[in-house]
């Protein structure tokens, strides 16, 4: 019995380190600007939002003008003004701006634990990390805001970085330890 209580603490310390080593790599990405694209008034585009609690979130926007070399003028989809009469409108910088990712056909793969998501969730997709499922739910972990939440499948889609004019995946979770 002894044996068998072991073996499980291994596991679930491996479980978490795991976590741990991903959460990092999640955290490094979210806090670090978006790649410099030109993007034309119009242009449909993420924000990542650099706000303290909104970190890791991506919020759905229009490029209404660029504002000098470093900035442009967006307004988002989700989001009104105070009160409430009008889309928000918001001056970003270059480097929070990013195109809206390609939707991937739902056989690509099934999601796993410990695979990179984004989940929609309070008007914006939140950057984090599978640590389980259940019949229903897949459970995800927020390393930048510490949340850890079940959601549908219908609310996830892989994350996915833009780097070099390309979509790439961060990482697909798939992390072996010896």
């Amino acid at each position: 019995m002894r044996q068998n209580c072991s073996l499980f603490s291994m596991a679930e310390e491996n479980h978490q380190l795991k976590i741990d080593l991903i959460s990092d790599e999640i955290r490094e990405i979210a806090y670090k600007g978006q790649q410099a694209t030109i993007y034309q008034i119009g242009d449909e585009v993420e924000v990542a939002s650099q706000v303290l609690g909104f970190i890791g979130s991506y919020l759905y926007a229009t490029i209404i003008y660029p504002v000098g070399a470093l900035h442009y003028k967006v307004q988002y989809k989700t989001l009104v003004t105070d009160d409430e009469t009008a889309p928000l409108q918001e001056t970003v910088r270059v480097s929070e701006v990013r195109p809206v990712p390609p939707t991937l056909p739902s056989e690509a793969r099934s999601m796993v634990t410990y695979d990179i998501v984004d989940v929609y969730d309070k008007e914006a997709w939140w950057f984090g990390v599978i640590t389980g499922e259940d019949e229903e739910n897949y459970h995800v972990y927020f390393p930048t805001t510490g949340e850890h939440v079940a959601y549908s499948t219908d609310k996830l889609r892989f994350h996915q970085e833009w780097s070099n004019g390309q979509w790439i995946f961060p990482s697909l979770g798939r992390i072996d330890f010896v």
